[in-house]
């Protein structure tokens, strides 16, 4: 099992962590966030960094130290530099656009979609590409896999929503298959 979870977590000058009972707080110049920890899981700061400490020695204090440095490396992460998801519209006339704080994609319903931006995080667009950008990187993820969840690429012609770098296998199809086959 891997050991993760007893080296500590650098600090970047322009963040602070404040630790409030159960409670840890990490402010920076984009914003703030705050997670409760679990029972069994403690953090203390020490000269620049966080150490995640297992008050019980027991195998799920042992696992959960190694998640939770994970979260406050991406806690720190996102209000230093903040997250950012892309996703890519692939097929005739799926469009998208940003109205206030809202995503509207015309995605080939009868209707347009409206997503709502949840708080801390913001919707842009730039010709077939959405961008979802937040602090917290898990509401960040969990709003991109609900645009993606929307319309998903279908595997004949790769048409919907994928993220980015999302590599779609196509399945080659009636007509392919028929070839292949022979008569």
């Amino acid at each position: 099992m891997a050991r993760f979870g007893k080296l500590p977590v650098e600090l970047p000058n322009q963040v602070q962590v404040e630790l409030e009972g159960r409670a840890v707080r990490v402010i920076g110049p984009k914003g703030f966030l705050i997670r409760n920890l679990p029972e069994g899981i403690g953090v203390q700061k020490k000269e620049g960094s966080l150490v995640i400490i297992a008050k019980n020695e027991d195998k799920k204090s042992k696992m959960l130290r190694g998640t939770i440095r994970s979260h406050l490396i991406n806690m720190i992460t996102g209000v230093s530099k903040g997250w950012q998801k892309e996703l890519e519209l692939v097929g005739a006339g799926y469009r998208a656009e940003v109205r206030g704080r809202d995503l509207v994609l015309t995605v080939g319903f009868s209707h347009p979609v409206v997503i709502k931006a949840p708080e801390k995080v913001s919707f842009s667009v730039e010709k077939n590409i959405i961008k979802v950008e937040g602090i917290d990187r898990d509401v960040v993820s969990q709003v991109a896999a609900k645009i993606r969840q929307i319309r998903k690429p279908e595997p004949y012609k790769g048409k919907g929503i994928r993220y980015k770098d999302e590599i779609i296998r196509k399945k080659p199809g009636k007509a392919a298959a028929k070839m292949e086959g022979g008569a």
